[in-house]
């Protein structure tokens, strides 16, 4: 347990604490095979991806649909499905997707994957859509105005850019923006996005 601190700002039970933990595992195990995360931060997986993941849970909407789009390994879809979010993954590579549904059987979650383009599905009505590292700022409020229940919340993790991809993202569309500075990252930065409308 003192590889994996839990920061104080992460009041979770020792279940979940274990099931966050597995889940590590469960990357360092299949990261051998598919590049799920980038070998130079595998070592840092507990802060570098978990804890970093983890933070924006609080940003989501209290209930309904968290579609986590472009899930990868499943930073941060299958870390909220942990902390208790109702999600939905969406990842069109198919070795992935396995990875996603093999880690929800073996940590008993209960989640859905869907395989393939996020632009491809039908809407989902989600209260909440998140992203991690997947797109431009401009490009992830397109897939979130189609996704998103009206009265839905966008939660995407951004890095030092996030203020030129803010001003990039305004000149097509219009949005409320919360910038929230990361708890893992002094250069990164958590938005929380609503009222998303084109211009």
């Amino acid at each position: 347990m003192n590889d994996f601190p839990l920061p104080d700002w992460l009041n979770v039970s020792r279940e979940t604490h274990d099931a966050l933990i597995a889940y590590c595992h469960q990357i360092q195990k299949w990261n051998k095979t598919i590049n799920l995360v980038s070998k130079s931060s595998v070592e840092q997986i507990w802060q570098r991806h978990l804890l970093d993941s983890a933070q924006i849970y609080r940003f989501g909407a209290p209930s309904g649909l968290w579609l986590d789009i472009g899930s990868g390994g499943g930073l941060p879809g299958i870390v909220m499905s942990i902390l208790g979010a109702d999600v939905v993954l969406v990842e069109s590579d198919q070795r992935k997707s396995t990875f996603l549904r093999e880690t929800a059987r073996v940590l008993g979650l209960n989640l859905r994957v869907i395989t393939d383009r996020v632009e491809s599905i039908s809407p989902m009505g989600a209260k909440t859509v998140s992203a991690r590292a997947l797109a431009p700022l401009t490009t992830l409020l397109d897939y979130a105005k189609y996704h998103l229940d009206d009265s839905g919340v966008a939660v995407f993790s951004k890095g030092k850019a996030a203020a030129e991809e803010i001003a990039e993202a305004h000149k097509t569309w219009r949005f409320d923006c919360e910038i929230n500075e990361s708890l893992t990252d002094p250069l990164a930065s958590v938005l929380v996005i609503k009222n998303i409308q084109r211009n």
